[in-house]
């Protein structure tokens, strides 16, 4: 069976494009991340996920400059953290100084959640009762407002949101001058999402797939149907999965600090729609339905299951 490496897929908004495939940064042990970034962008990795919150960006930076490939040719993301929302430029500087570089291909708000910090951290700080320090009544619309003004002013090339949910979407739809070029949340076939993936096709909003493979330890790359379709594409379960986001239009972000699986999960196979139906249904076998990663934020968050 015939793979191929991705090129990049156009945002809808028209400003710009994005590599179909990004290397995820979240959980990338230190000492170990800066390597894996270098090797991952000599494998032809172009796209760098990132965050504050992932405590991790001077190495990634450090990652960047070690791999000899020209800052203007590699498309770096970073986020917003929670505790940030009333100065999201702070954040930005943060991130901008930690990776060492002055500008952002996209940058986005990491949850629509507000944290108070206070004594107890920073970043995550919590109350006297061990709860997240959350401010319930914070207006999001605020926050898209300063990521507008953050966009005009050159530091970042494009901005969009992480982790949001319909109802949360319609909301900032009627604030919004700028919408969102993309929205990043967990999908994979487990969790397909597809009210959400429709929701945001309409709206011209690209969808990004972090967890692609599930979170640690999941089953899905050792499902029987995922496995069977990597017998008929000779390819490993992990290429299915990642191939299911990039067929439809999905930008995954694979996470690895193995050189040959960093190069092996650039492999994309043409999937029949046959199979694309039979992964998008997936969900619905019993007890397959699962979000890896919740965070115990304190409410509901809006998402359909």
């Amino acid at each position: 069976m015939t793979t191929s490496q991705p090129g990049n897929v156009t945002f809808q908004s028209g400003n710009g494009s994005i590599p179909a495939i990004g290397l995820g940064t979240w959980l990338a042990p230190p000492g170990e991340v800066r390597d894996a970034v270098s090797t991952a962008i000599r494998e032809g990795y172009r796209h760098i996920d990132c965050a504050l919150i992932y405590k991790n960006e001077a190495e990634v930076g450090e990652g960047i400059r070690q791999s000899g490939i020209a800052r203007e040719e590699i498309f770096i993301t970073s986020k917003l953290w929670n505790s940030f929302h009333p100065n999201a430029t702070e954040s930005l500087e943060r991130s901008l100084a930690d990776l060492g570089t002055d500008y952002l291909d996209l940058y986005l708000i990491h949850w629509p959640v507000r944290l108070i910090p206070n004594e107890s951290s920073q970043l995550l700080p919590v109350n006297p009762d061990g709860t997240r320090a959350i401010d319930r009544d914070w207006d999001m619309g605020k926050t898209w407002a300063q990521m507008e003004d953050i966009l005009a002013s050159g530091k970042v090339k494009a901005i969009g949101v992480c982790n949001w949910s319909i109802p949360y979407l319609e909301e900032l739809k009627k604030v919004w001058r700028v919408k969102p070029s993309v929205n990043q949340v967990e999908l994979h076939p487990y969790l397909p999402q597809h009210e959400l993936r429709a929701w945001c096709r309409k709206e011209g909003i690209l969808m990004e797939a972090y967890s692609p493979l599930g979170g640690s330890g999941a089953p899905i790359t050792t499902d029987s149907e995922i496995a069977t379709m990597a017998k008929k594409y000779d390819v490993a379960p992990a290429n299915i999965l990642i191939s299911y986001h990039v067929n439809q239009g999905v930008v995954p972000l694979v996470k690895s600090t193995s050189p040959s699986r960093l190069k092996s999960n650039l492999k994309i196979v043409k999937l029949d729609s046959d199979d694309l139906k039979i992964l998008n249904e997936l969900d619905k076998q019993p007890g397959k339905h699962k979000r890896y990663n919740t965070p115990l934020w304190g409410w509901d968050l809006g998402f359909d299951d």
